[in-house]
């Protein structure tokens, strides 16, 4: 365990990105800004250029003209919006206005993006009435920053009603797990047809909104808003430690049901649970006595999924290429189907996420 331990993993995993994956320029999408917070906190902990001039590449190749390459406002898609985290980051590290000017830009879907009847974001425009926990995490803290940073709103409340809904809607009393999605109005073939949500508990969608409610709470400065966000994050820690698992030491596919055939540990949602409570024990929103569950967790990480290649680099295996809600008749919520879905080798989603748990922890374990 002191070999884990005494090693800069976040460097390390860093490194490998950046030597496996030299261009990040195909799209516009969400995964991208997963991997630039890990840079970002990469960056941070060690002050190493290479990490923000790579956060830069990345990111200038959709800038141009008071633009944002494949950016679509109309489609209305929190998943759009993740990397608005990235462009404040840059603002902040350079002062180029064109980072600004295109965190506002994506800051104005606000305005215009649908929502349930009681105030809640669609997660997409394709899919009506429907919130889902990766949604939270796409958009909340981005919104709160812009909020605190660029006031553009003169609270905070409509960021902590999206974080009320989804406790009222998917938070289940029992485990104190979350679901994965909601839909207000009973219709889609996943939906639960009492009360709208959908039958399992994927540990990355629970990861999302874990890693949302640590992260909008850099931002929210009013003092009500705050406890009650804290308390969130207490009940889903509680939840946590329950269902971590004694055998590997991380989470499953499905949080609940470990022993069930064909359940798996997945590596994303674990790095996102990892970095989750470690991030609440340093700012103590949670009691320092979850650390053995944190450490317990991270040593666990390295043991279940990195690999050392023969080139020195770091690989990270058993992440969860993805999982959703509708759009055909597999995406069901099932168990079946969660556990159905592929595995996949280096993973932005398992990359940046294992980068942010490792900082964490290399912040405490020196």
């Amino acid at each position: 365990m002191d070999q884990v331990f005494g090693r800069r993993w976040s460097v390390w995993m860093a490194d490998s990105l950046l030597e496996k994956f030299p261009f990040l320029n195909k799209k516009w999408s969400y995964d991208y800004g997963v991997v630039c917070k890990g840079l970002e906190m990469t960056y941070d902990l060690t002050g190493e250029i290479r990490y923000l001039d790579y956060i830069r590449s990345v990111m200038d190749y959709f800038l141009a003209d008071g633009s944002i390459k494949y950016y679509d406002a109309q489609s209305c898609n929190l998943d759009n919006l993740n990397n608005g985290k990235t462009l404040v980051f840059l603002y902040d590290q350079t002062g180029d206005e064109k980072y600004a000017g295109a965190a506002k830009l994506l800051a104005k879907q606000f305005d215009i993006h649908p929502r349930t009847s009681q105030g809640g974001f669609w997660h997409k425009k394709i899919y009506p009435y429907q919130m889902w926990l990766d949604g939270l995490y796409m958009g909340q803290p981005f919104y709160a920053q812009m909020i605190k940073d660029f006031g553009i709103r003169d609270d905070f409340d409509d960021v902590l009603l999206q974080f009320d809904l989804i406790e009222e809607h998917l938070r289940d009393d029992v485990s104190g797990l979350l679901y994965h999605g909601w839909d207000e109005k009973r219709e889609m073939y996943w939906a639960d047809k009492n009360t709208g949500r959908s039958a399992n508990f994927w540990s990355r969608s629970i990861g999302w909104y874990a890693c949302a409610l640590v992260d909008t709470l850099d931002y929210v400065t009013d003092e009500a808003g705050r406890s009650r966000l804290i308390g969130y994050v207490q009940k889903l820690a509680e939840a946590l430690a329950r269902f971590q698992s004694d055998k590997t030491g991380v989470w499953y596919q499905v949080v609940d049901q470990e022993d069930r055939f064909g359940n798996y540990a997945e590596a994303s949602g674990s790095s996102m649970f990892t970095y989750f409570l470690l991030k609440a024990i340093r700012l103590g929103y949670i009691r320092d006595d979850y650390f053995a569950f944190a450490k317990k967790a991270f040593y666990s990480l390295v043991r279940e999924f990195i690999e050392v290649d023969c080139q020195g680099l770091l690989n990270i295996h058993g992440t969860v290429y993805g999982a959703g809600l509708g759009g055909d008749t597999v995406r069901d919520g099932s168990y079946d189907y969660y556990v159905s879905e592929p595995r996949q080798t280096n993973h932005l989603h398992g990359i940046g996420a294992f980068m942010m748990a490792a900082v964490e922890m290399e912040r405490v374990v020196k």
